[in-house]
């Protein structure tokens, strides 16, 4: 099923809702959070004679242009850092991302505002306090209904990966504690939750890191599928040692993942490392995902963090990223891609 097709489905059957026609979900994921949505109004408690129309994510999932997407220490509770950097780099990011934890809250109007400033909301949810396991068998459905509710309610477009970096073994919920299986099943759960909830608009971001530091681990047997996925949300840093071009830090892992999908991808973290280099880094990414179709865009981590990853560590690499931003292919309006 094309992701258009699934879209189209989705507002087809809140329409068919209002008449009492709306089918339960469809028995194998649709692309996308998707499902057939509820009825106009059929919310849990919903009372609304408002027709319920689903935000239609068709258009987000690849644009005409590319994502130019940052994250930042202290977002999404405030989003002065994006006006910070939007000063210093001389274009305003069009997605950001911010980090959930397993059992908290959602937060409505944190990521309003975010969608309000012109950015993409992408929440990468954390698993720390839950195993796959217990997700995949049932164990945290209230939680995961609450906040399938809770962003279907909200109803503007939500990026969201799950357990990010799951081929490495860094995590608790990657490779040292659990198998491709229990991924899968967790993801598929979750997914399929909110498919039952009648979510539309999210866009579900796989995101596995850079397959480098881990080249014995194949990719596919963590893949849910592509009725699963959107995007492909591969994470890969400039370090000062290893790989340091677009091709060799990420061509491995786009060849790894176009044997099994041709899902769209983004970078969803990257960086360079302050060395002498880094300038070339930047110039080097933005030239590597340009002359990709496949790839979206990419988010930059602008932290402190191990090591200065931000822009401005040092006023060459600032005044290399300043001029590779203002080429027009990065950055658009999210609420209106096509234009």
């Amino acid at each position: 099923m094309s992701a258009s097709i699934s879209r189209r489905a989705a507002l087809l059957a809140a329409a068919l809702g209002g008449l009492g026609l709306a089918g339960c979900a469809s028995p194998t994921a649709p692309i996308g959070a998707g499902g057939q949505g509820a009825g106009p109004g059929s919310g849990p408690g919903s009372t609304s004679a408002v027709p319920y129309v689903p935000y239609d994510v068709t258009k987000l999932l690849k644009p005409k242009h590319k994502y130019l997407g940052a994250t930042f220490d202290g977002v999404p509770q405030t989003l002065a850092p994006v006006d910070a950097w939007t000063q210093i780099a001389g274009k305003a990011p069009n997605l950001l991302v911010y980090y959930l934890g397993w059992g908290d809250d959602f937060q409505p109007d944190q990521t309003l505002a975010v969608w309000k400033h012109g950015m993409l909301p992408y929440v990468a949810w954390e698993p720390f306090k839950k195993t796959l396991q217990q997700i995949a068998g049932g164990g945290e459905d209230d939680y995961i209904q609450r906040t399938a509710e809770a962003i279907r309610a909200l109803n503007v477009p939500v990026a969201i990966s799950f357990g990010h970096e799951m081929n490495g073994d860094w995590y608790p919920w990657g490779t040292k504690q659990n198998t491709p299986a229990d991924f899968v099943k967790a993801w598929q759960h979750l997914h399929d939750r909110f498919q039952d909830v009648g979510v539309s608009n999210v866009i579900w971001v796989w995101s596995p890191n850079v397959i480098n530091p881990a080249p014995t681990v194949q990719l596919k047997p963590y893949y849910p599928g592509d009725g699963y996925v959107d995007w492909l949300g591969v994470i890969g840093y400039y370090a000062a040692t290893g790989p340091h071009t677009f091709d060799t830090l990420f061509g491995p892992t786009l060849d790894e993942v176009r044997a099994f999908t041709a899902k769209p991808v983004l970078l969803s973290e990257t960086a360079s490392e302050p060395t002498p280099r880094k300038p070339a880094d930047i110039a080097d990414l933005f030239a590597g995902v340009a002359a990709r179709d496949d790839v979206l865009g990419f988010v930059w981590f602008d932290l402190n963090k191990e090591t200065d990853w931000r822009i401005d560590s040092s006023p060459q690499s600032l005044a290399a990223f300043r001029n590779a931003a203002a080429d027009p292919r990065f950055g658009f309006d999210v609420e209106h891609p096509d234009a």
